[in-house]
């Protein structure tokens, strides 16, 4: 009998400790996909253009804010947007092409890294083309939105864009977009020489999924906006532009004012859906929690009803 009442105690013991196991272990892989969830977030927040938007140069502040930005990275040269997108972003240039795949526009460590001009280019753009590279990612952060001019409608409504650089604003009007190789020499090769410049343009337009005649001559600057396509490994989507002195009109623009609370409500939405996600998580830990000391407790009881049964 006592052998019996020990056994049975020994196996409450190790079914206790599994079962005590097993929860914790759950909760551990809820706590770890939260992290996950996190890091995720933060990892969007820090590339999205709300987070630049404090240094954009402005006819206001006459490119004090974009200073302020270059005081912290002397390697910003310029500011790029494209109108009706969220491609609204500072622009840097390293000592090599590799730096700014994983610093920001900051000079810090980030996974979004930063839209940079190709290290073989001009910083003053003076180049016949001009690559700009960034991460194509979701939630439109970065070049995310570049592989969408895949779609005619979207490339036929997004005309236009402006780069600042020198301090005074340049118009982008875009006229081409095609889906190429990484290694493809005949896209990639910066600064492109004067008896080149018919070749290389003439195979951009040959190449190219759609295109808009503008006129385009040799003697045009031009910026290719390249990122990674998520149709092939080694794909690449190309949104090429000509670079003027002009600027163009932005046809999507709402205000300074209502751009401002545009923004901060992107910002205030991307917050509230963060501690959104840390919330549900809380809470199915606690009911996890609740749910396993709730069957323990049952179970202590019945085996209590039991005994008592026996001794009538």
């Amino acid at each position: 009998m006592k052998a019996n009442v020990i056994g049975s105690k020994t196996i409450g013991i190790v079914n206790h400790i599994m079962n005590l196991s097993v929860l914790t272990l759950v909760i551990l892989l809820i706590a770890f996909a939260g992290y996950v969830l996190w890091d995720s977030d933060q990892l969007f927040y820090a590339a999205e253009k709300s987070h630049y938007a404090v240094y954009k140069p402005s006819v206001e502040d006459e490119g004090k804010s974009f200073k302020e930005l270059q005081a912290l990275n002397a390697e910003v040269i310029a500011w790029l947007s494209i109108y009706g997108t969220n491609i609204d972003y500072p622009v840097t240039q390293g000592p090599n092409n590799m730096k700014y795949i994983d610093t920001n526009a900051e000079g810090q460590y980030s996974l979004s890294g930063a839209i940079f001009l190709d290290s073989n280019n001009k910083k003053d753009f003076s180049d016949h083309n001009n690559i700009l590279h960034g991460h194509h990612m979701a939630k439109k952060v970065m070049f995310g939105e570049i592989g969408n001019f895949a779609d005619r409608k979207m490339f036929d409504e997004h005309r236009y864009g402006n780069l600042y650089f020198d301090e005074k604003d340049h118009g982008i009007e875009f006229f081409a977009f095609l889906h190429t190789d990484a290694y493809n020499t005949m896209v990639y090769t910066p600064g492109v020489k004067e008896k080149d410049r018919q070749k290389y343009l003439d195979n951009l337009l040959a190449k190219a999924m759609y295109t808009r005649d503008i006129g385009m001559t040799a003697d045009d600057q031009i910026v290719l906006l390249s990122t990674c396509s998520s149709g092939s490994t080694n794909g690449r989507d190309v949104l090429i532009g000509r670079l003027t002195d002009g600027t163009h009109e932005d046809p999507f623009a709402v205000g300074d004012e209502g751009g401002r609370k545009k923004t901060n409500g992107q910002n205030g939405l991307l917050k509230e859906i963060h501690l959104l996600n840390i919330l549900l998580i809380a809470l199915l830990i606690v009911f996890i929690t609740i749910i396993y000391f709730k069957r323990k407790h049952k179970k202590g009881v019945d085996t209590y009803d039991c005994g008592d049964e026996k001794e009538k």
